[in-house]
C-alpha cells in the first residue's frame, strides 16, 4: 500500500507531465523574486529559450524596453501578490528579439502556512489572433474613410426599427442634416408628408426585410425643406444565424439627370411638333396655292360677268353673292399662307400705340357693350419690325377670340412692353398681349390652340385658323406667340415682335410720294402672259384684254422665251412664279439679261416665295381684281 508520500509524488508526477505536452501555452514558475524556475516545451516554442538557457534568468528579459522602463514586470507580480491575480495582454520578446503578442496570466503559490513560494505564469500566443484583429480594424478604418470620403451619395444605417445610426458626409451634403442633429431619428422624416401618410417608409423597410433588398425612385426632403428626386437602395443586415441587426441605406440625389431626361423628352416632343407643324404648313401652303389658282378664275370670271351683264335685279343678287363667297374663301387662303409662313409680309416699322389707338374704335364695336377695354400702352415703347396691315388682323382675331370666351361679358386687356433676350438671341423684344377674363383653357387645349383646324367654338364657328394666322405672322416677323391660360383663371396671349431703330414716318411719306408718282395707264400695251394654269391664264387674259390690251399667252418659261427671241415686241411680261421648270423668278432673270428695257410683274400665290433678284421685282398677289391688275402694270412700266 502507497503512503501519503508516494501518492503526491505520483500526482506531482502526472501534474509535470501534463505541463511538459502542453506547447500551445507557456507555462512555467517564477521564485518570489521573479527568477524562472521550471520552463515547459511550450514555453521554450513561444520564447525560443531552451530550459537550461533561462531558468534562473528573471522573467522581465520577456518584456519590452518600455513595458521595463515603466516597470511593469515588477507591477504584474506585485498585482497578483496582493489582488490574487494578474492578467494582460501585450508585446512580448522572443530570444531571437522578435515581438509577439502575448496573453498573460501570474497567479502566485502560496504555501499551507501562507507563506508566498512563487508564481505560476501562463503566457499564450496571440500574434496571429491580433494580427487579424489589426487587419479587421484596418479595413474597419479603411471603409468608414470610404464612406465618410464618399459625397455624392448618402450612405447610413438604420436600425431594426428604421432610427438612424450612423451617417456621412454625403448624407450631411445632400441632407443639409450634419450627424449630431440626426442620428437618433427616423428616416421618413426624408419622406413627404403624402408618402408617409401613404406608408411608403414602412413599406420600403417592409420590403428589404422579406425580400433583402428595396430600390425605389421618389421625391424627398432637405432639411430646408426643399425636394429633390432620390435613387434608393435599403439592404437588410444580417448577422451570421439570420438576425436582423438593421438597414443599410444608399440614397443618391439624382434632380439632374431627371431635370435633363426631362428637358431630352420636352426637345424630342419640340422637335416632334416643329417637324409636324412643318409638315401641315408645307401641305397647307400647296393647298393655298392650288386654291388660289380656282377663286382667281372663279373672281375674274364673276367680276368681267358682271361688268357685261345688263343690270338685272333678278341676276345681279347672285352674281353679288357668289362673290362674296368666293372672297370669303381668299380670306380663308389668306389665314392658311399666314400659318404656313408664306405670305408676302410688308415689313416695316410699326409703332404699336399708334396702330392700337387707330382701332380702338373698330375694336369696341366688336366685341359689344358687355365687355370692357383697357388699353395699357407706354408711349416710349420702340418700334417692332412686322406688316401693319396683317399685325391688325392679328390683334383683331385676338380681341375677338376673347370676347367669345366671354359670353356673359368682362373685360380685355390690350398691353404692350419690352420684353427680355431669351438664351442666346441679344435682340430686343416688345411683347404685345390681349388678356381676358373668362372661362380660360386647360393645358392639352392651350397645348393646341395653334393647330391648324382646331377650335373650341363649334361647328360652323370657326376656321380654326385664327390662331395659327397670328403665330405665322408673329414666326415670320422673327418673334414668337405664347399661350399663357388656366380653366377659370382667363387666357393671355402674346405677341413678341423684335425691336427696329427705324421711323415708321419716313416710310410712310416715300410710300405716298411714290403713290403721287402713279399715273393711270392711257394706251394700249402688248402684254406677254405666262402662267402653267390654263384657267389662270383665260382669266388673266380676259381681264387684261377688257382693260384693252393685247395678250400673248405662253404656258411656260420656255414659251416665253421663244415668243421674245421670235422678235415679238412686248411692252411688259406678267408671269406666275410658281412653275415648273423655270420659275418666274428664274424667266425675269433670263429677261433682265437678253431684253432689260422689259419690265417683269411676279404673280404669286405664296407657295414659293421669290428670293434673289426675285424678291425685287413688282409683285402681284393671287388672286388678284382687275384693279390691280391695272395698277401694278401702272406702276411697273413707269
Amino acid at each position: 500500500m502507497q503512503t501519503h508520500s508516494q501518492v503526491t509524488l505520483v500526482q506531482e508526477e502526472r501534474y509535470r507531465l501534463l505541463v511538459d505536452a502542453i506547447t500551445d501555452y507557456a507555462i512555467y514558475m517564477l521564485d518570489p523574486e521573479g527568477r524562472v524556475s521550471s520552463w515547459n516545451p511550450g514555453a521554450q516554442r513561444f520564447k525560443g529559450y531552451m530550459a537550461h538557457e533561462i531558468l534562473g534568468k528573471h522573467f522581465s528579459r520577456f518584456y519590452t524596453e518600455e513595458d521595463r522602463a515603466e516597470n511593469l514586470p515588477a507591477r504584474a507580480l506585485s498585482m497578483a501578490q496582493t489582488e490574487g491575480r494578474f492578467e494582460n495582454e501585450g508585446w512580448r520578446l522572443r530570444k531571437d528579439g522578435s515581438r509577439f503578442w502575448a496573453h498573460v496570466v501570474i497567479d502566485p503559490i502560496w504555501s499551507p502556512n501562507g507563506t508566498l513560494l512563487g508564481f505560476a505564469k501562463v503566457t499564450r500566443d496571440l500574434t496571429e489572433r491580433k494580427r487579424a484583429e489589426a487587419e479587421l480594424a484596418k479595413s474597419e478604418q479603411q471603409f468608414h474613410l470610404l464612406v465618410q470620403g464618399v459625397t455624392d451619395y448618402a450612405i447610413y444605417m438604420l436600425d431594426p426599427n428604421g432610427r438612424i445610426t450612423s451617417w456621412n458626409a454625403g448624407a450631411e451634403r445632400i441632407k443639409g442634416y450634419s450627424s449630431a442633429e440626426i442620428i437618433g431619428s427616423h428616416f421618413s422624416r426624408f419622406y413627404t408628408e403624402e408618402d408617409r401618410s401613404a406608408g411608403v417608409p414602412e413599406k420600403g423597410l417592409e420590403t428589404a426585410r422579406r425580400e433583402g433588398r428595396f430600390e425605389k425612385e421618389g421625391i424627398r426632403l432637405r432639411k430646408d425643406g426643399s425636394h429633390f428626386w432620390a435613387h434608393v437602395i435599403i439592404d437588410a443586415i444580417r448577422d451570421d444565424t439570420g438576425e436582423l441587426l438593421g438597414f443599410a441605406k444608399v440614397t443618391r440625389d439624382i434632380t439632374s439627370k431627371v431635370e435633363a431626361q426631362k428637358i431630352l423628352i420636352q426637345t424630342r416632343e419640340e422637335l416632334f411638333q416643329a417637324q409636324k407643324m412643318e409638315a401641315i404648313g408645307q401641305l397647307t401652303g400647296g393647298i393655298a396655292h392650288d386654291f388660289n389658282n380656282l377663286l382667281m378664275a372663279v373672281l375674274g370670271s364673276l367680276g368681267i360677268l358682271k361688268r357685261r351683264l345688263p343690270d338685272d335685279p333678278s341676276l345681279m343678287p347672285l352674281l353679288d353673292n357668289a362673290i362674296q363667297g368666293a372672297e370669303r374663301g381668299v380670306a380663308l387662303i389668306q389665314r392658311m399662307l399666314a400659318y404656313s409662313r408664306k405670305q408676302d409680309l410688308n415689313m416695316a416699322p410699326v409703332d404699336i400705340p399708334d396702330l392700337v389707338s387707330g382701332m380702338m374704335e373698330l375694336v369696341q364695336r366688336s366685341v359689344g357693350s358687355t365687355i370692357q377695354i383697357n388699353a395699357s400702352l407706354p408711349n416710349d415703347l420702340p418700334c417692332v419690325m412686322t406688316d401693319a396691315v396683317q399685325l391688325e388682323a392679328a390683334l383683331l382675331n385676338l380681341i375677338v377670340n376673347a370676347r367669345d370666351a366671354m359670353p356673359q361679358g368682362g373685360t380685355i386687356t390690350i398691353h404692350a412692353e419690352r420684353a427680355k433676350p431669351s438664351g442666346k438671341d441679344s435682340r430686343q423684344f416688345v411683347r404685345l398681349s390681349v388678356t381676358d377674363t373668362g372661362e380660360g383653357m386647360n393645358e392639352a387645349t392651350a397645348q393646341q390652340a395653334t393647330t391648324p383646324f382646331f377650335t373650341t367654338k363649334g361647328v360652323g364657328k370657326g376656321t380654326g385658323l385664327g390662331l395659327s394666322m397670328v403665330q405665322g405672322l408673329a414666326e415670320q416677323s422673327g418673334g414668337k406667340l405664347t399661350i399663357e391660360s388656366r380653366t377659370g383663371a382667363g387666357t393671355t396671349i402674346s405677341l413678341v415682335l423684335p425691336v427696329t431703330e427705324s421711323d415708321p414716318a419716313t416710310l410712310s411719306v416715300e410710300e405716298d410720294h411714290n403713290a403721287e408718282k402713279m399715273v393711270p395707264i392711257q394706251t394700249s400695251l402688248t402684254i406677254l402672259a405666262v402662267d402653267d394654269d390654263a384657267l389662270v391664264l383665260m382669266n388673266t387674259t380676259l381681264m387684261l384684254e377688257d382693260l384693252g390690251h393685247k395678250v400673248i399667252e405662253a404656258y411656260n418659261g420656255s414659251q416665253a422665251l421663244q415668243v421674245l427671241k421670235d422678235g415679238t415686241q412686248v411692252d411688259i411680261v406678267l408671269t406666275d412664279h410658281s412653275m415648273p421648270k423655270m420659275t418666274g423668278a428664274e424667266l425675269a432673270s433670263h429677261i433682265q439679261a437678253e431684253w432689260p428695257h422689259i419690265p417683269v410683274v411676279l404673280a404669286t400665290g405664296y407657295a414659293e416665295l421669290p428670293s434673289g433678284a426675285g424678291a425685287q421685282l413688282p409683285k402681284l398677289s393671287k388672286p388678284f381684281s382687275q384693279q390691280q391688275l391695272e395698277d401694278v402694270i401702272a406702276t411697273a412700266i413707269q
